[in-house]
């Protein structure tokens, strides 16, 4: 299923929070939403997942604009994970993993086999079966991390965007999640996410957005969007680039 932007914007009181964006997210494909904080980047996100509204332009999903979806059956197809994770409620990780289940679930159905199927398996996949009687609460942020992507996988949705998904992560449980990520993409899923971290972008990702001040700057593949001159300008920072033993490119900044 193909996401699309077209030239797309939205002004919330008297303010344009994005102008003029243009992209689709495609099936197979892990983009990463790359900018200085404040350049629009969870906007984005909010109207790809039909969260906000565009002042002008459109978002359509196979074509269809987002507007004419109902919000159950849109939550059938786009799985929206924000950067607040936390869970003030002690409920079992099996019981917010079957959360997922919600959009499909009507109001006095009750979960049935095949709904504990897709959850177990959303457990398996993202590695938390073993935590399915634990407490959300007693969590690692790791841990709690994948389990609300194990949340978004038991919706079945085959388009999934975080706002931020490594943010409050150290270095290994960023690493588990970004493998995670690019794990569902290899295997077709349409899979997008915000963040800062431009070496993590150049490492995992398809495709590149880099959003500055409420505008696609560039969009691409890593290597040609994250140039030196693309990054100065939007980061304000000169670029080292230094080749690793595994043949891989780390960018250093100053």
């Amino acid at each position: 299923m193909n996401l699309t932007l077209h030239n797309a914007g939205i002004q919330i009181e008297g303010c344009w929070l994005v102008q003029d964006a243009s992209l689709t997210l495609s099936p197979g494909q892990l983009t990463a939403f790359i900018g200085p904080n404040g350049a629009g980047k969870t906007t984005l996100l909010r109207l790809l997942a039909g969260l906000w509204q565009p002042t002008l332009g459109l978002v359509t999903l196979n074509g269809r604009k987002l507007y004419q979806f109902q919000r159950r059956e849109l939550a059938q197809h786009i799985a929206f994970v924000p950067q607040n994770t936390d869970i003030g409620f002690a409920f079992t990780v099996k019981d917010i993993v079957m959360m997922g289940r919600n959009p499909h679930l009507g109001r006095f159905r009750h979960e049935t086999e095949y709904d504990y199927h897709c959850v177990e398996q959303a457990m398996i996949k993202t590695d938390v079966a073993y935590l399915a009687t634990r407490l959300v609460t007693e969590l690692s942020g790791g841990e709690r991390q994948r389990v609300v992507i194990a949340r978004s996988l038991a919706t079945e949705a085959k388009i999934i965007l975080l706002d931020e998904p490594t943010a409050s992560l150290d270095v290994a449980h960023a690493l588990e999640v970004l493998d995670l990520l690019k794990e569902l993409a290899n295997e077709g899923q349409t899979v997008a996410f915000s963040m800062h971290d431009i070496n993590y972008a150049m490492r995992y990702a398809d495709q590149v957005a880099l959003v500055h001040k409420g505008r696609l700057f560039e969009l691409g593949l890593p290597k040609k969007v994250l140039t030196d001159e693309a990054i100065d300008d939007v980061f304000g920072v000169s670029v080292e680039r230094v080749a690793v033993s595994t043949g891989e490119t780390v960018l250093f900044f100053r």
